[in-house]
């Protein structure tokens, strides 16, 4: 038995190595395509020749009797990964004449990525932090572009103080609240004012179908070049008022880090078995329970000052906190048709999203239980 295993184990062995082989083939030819993308100025990420691409493997598959699902999971790895390394070969400079780009707190994490991909598209970038403001006229005399990346608490002082930038240079924020800030853009100046909110985090390896919310404030035309420009970093735009911004954040936002946190609080409180958790967890559980050491593992300031930026979100805190007490009074009187009741009017508010979110969610939950590493007994 040992020996027909292990012939076996050889072959799928040597198989393995020419996916390998292959792989590192796919990954040279992708770093050949980011340089004709880069000189022509194209966005990494091609939606349609992507859905394209997959939809003919899936059918190739099918037909040599492989899941269509697990080569879509393969390539959908494989294309991440090949996103990441088309960064080494830069970007095409769409406003070439643009004087220097001025990043404010370009030394922080979030400031860092964008004086990264700035620079890595050919435009002079300079840092200035908080240390600097002896050499601030010097530099924002002369820029084109001045990008405001300080904390939340900061932003709408260091905006104060950029009230003598040039005519015509454009004054851009990257605060996840949008009203206040830009309004104090538009406040302290009279040139174009864009409000930007990444919706990613200062760790990702690509701009590849990343969120980034625009919030117009004043003369599009003049920051139309810094939209496509993203465009060609992959970036997905979404226009929204500051207004509806705000409010969407108290729930994608706010609202969720502070259930996390308060989730985070009642574990500690409890002394859970954190390692008994994950022995006994389901992939789902595993996963929630990530999301939940994840807000933990990360500056607690810049999660305080999300959750008490605006009185909105402790409006909608406290909400939540209202209908979990009307929950808990169905428990508490053993009402179980009013759960039922609450749940069917739930479940028919999410319509067909309920099935959408069934299907990607058992996509997520198959790549945490893959990724789970079990000690031999």
């Amino acid at each position: 038995m040992n020996e027909e295993l292990n012939a076996l184990r050889d072959q799928i062995d040597g198989v393995d190595q020419q996916l390998v082989a292959l792989l590192a083939r796919r990954l040279a030819l992708v770093a050949e395509v980011g340089e004709v993308k880069s000189r022509h100025g194209l966005p990494i990420y091609a939606p349609d020749r992507e859905a394209a691409m997959l939809a003919r493997r899936r059918d190739e598959a099918a037909q040599q009797g492989v899941p269509p699902d697990l080569i879509e999971d393969v390539l959908r790895r494989v294309m991440r990964e090949s996103y990441s390394s088309e960064n080494d070969s830069g970007f095409k400079c769409v406003n070439p004449s643009l004087r220097q780009i001025v990043v404010v707190g370009g030394a922080g994490q979030l400031g860092r990525l964008f004086v990264n991909m700035f620079r890595l598209s050919g435009y002079q970038v300079a840092v200035l932090e908080r240390d600097d403001w002896g050499q601030a006229d010097a530099l924002l005399s002369q820029a084109g572009m001045v990008v405001v990346a300080v904390p939340i608490e900061n932003t709408c002082d260091v905006i104060d103080r950029l009230t003598s930038l040039p005519p015509d240079c454009v004054l851009v924020d990257l605060t996840s609240i949008k009203q206040r800030p830009l309004s104090h853009m538009l406040a302290a100046h009279a040139g174009p004012v864009l409000g930007l909110h990444p919706m990613f985090g200062p760790d990702v390896s690509s701009l590849a179908k990343q969120v980034v919310v625009c919030c117009h404030g004043r003369d599009e035309a003049a920051y139309q070049w810094l939209l496509d420009q993203m465009r060609i970093w992959g970036v997905r735009l979404h226009s929204v008022a500051a207004a509806d911004h705000d409010n969407a954040m108290s729930l994608i936002q706010a609202l969720r880090h502070f259930t996390s946190f308060v989730y985070g609080v009642h574990l500690c409180d409890e002394q859970a078995d954190l390692k008994r958790l994950l022995a006994l967890s389901s992939p789902i559980y595993r996963l929630e329970l990530a999301m939940v050491g994840r807000l933990f593992a990360q500056d607690p300031a810049l999660y305080a000052d999300i959750i008490l930026s605006s009185p909105l979100n402790v409006q909608m805190i406290r909400r939540y906190h209202q209908r979990m007490g009307q929950a808990i009074s169905f428990l508490e009187s053993g009402d179980r048709q009013r759960f039922i009741d609450t749940f069917h009017k739930v479940s028919e508010f999410f319509g067909d999203y309920a099935g959408q979110f069934l299907r990607e969610s058992k996509l997520l939950l198959a790549q945490a239980h893959d990724a789970r590493h079990h000690e031999s007994l």
